[in-house]
């Protein structure tokens, strides 16, 4: 220290103009994530704190096909539009989309994790079972002869996915009956 007292209301304006305008180009390159969703209305409903002149910005620049000097300033528009804006939110909520959050990810590798012990052992079946008593396991001991015997054969492995695409099914089926579960024990705790 210098010996100067210094105020903290400069200290947070004394951001670097090279942070400043790398902070400004990642909000920028969000907005043109979120241009890719624009064609979706459903998808970009669906994210939350997204303002209508924001919507609005983004449905021009999804109409604009040629990549030239008016799309580049519509899209600096949108990252100029996007600095009032909360960006935390729309980036958790690109991830959900796009799969990439923490959650998807582990529940991707649970459902391998099921399959390549199912493949492993028959006796998976058993376990499974009991984790998810609706599911289907005539088609599951079914489709698990199947990838074995396809890869013995060295075919591609289409009974293989189809497992996976099965238990992903079951999980789901589970987790909406838990929801709407929960539902109801909140609407039952309305009445009483």
């Amino acid at each position: 220290m210098d010996g100067r007292m210094m105020n903290p209301a400069t200290e947070t304006s004394a951001i670097s103009k090279t942070k400043r305008k790398r902070a400004m180009e990642e909000l920028q390159s969000l907005g043109e994530e979120l241009v890719g969703l624009a064609t979706s209305a459903d998808a970009l409903s669906s994210i939350p704190g997204v303002p209508e002149n924001l919507r609005a910005a983004l449905a021009d620049a999804r109409r604009m096909t040629r990549h030239d000097e008016a799309r580049r300033r519509q899209m600096q528009y949108i990252g100029r539009l996007m600095r009032g804006v909360d960006a935390d939110p729309i980036r958790s909520a690109l991830a959900r989309l796009q799969g990439d959050s923490v959650e998807e990810t582990a529940r991707l590798h649970r459902l391998e994790e099921w399959r390549r012990r199912l493949i492993d052992d028959e006796k998976a079946i058993d376990e499974i079972a009991a984790r998810f008593p609706s599911a289907d396991f005539k088609r599951l001991r079914s489709l698990r002869r199947a990838a074995i015997k396809e890869r013995e054969q060295g075919k591609p492995p289409k009974n293989f996915r189809e497992i996976f695409q099965l238990l992903k099914e079951i999980e789901q089926e589970i987790e909406r009956k838990n929801e709407q579960g929960a539902a109801w024990e909140v609407g039952r705790g309305d009445l009483g």
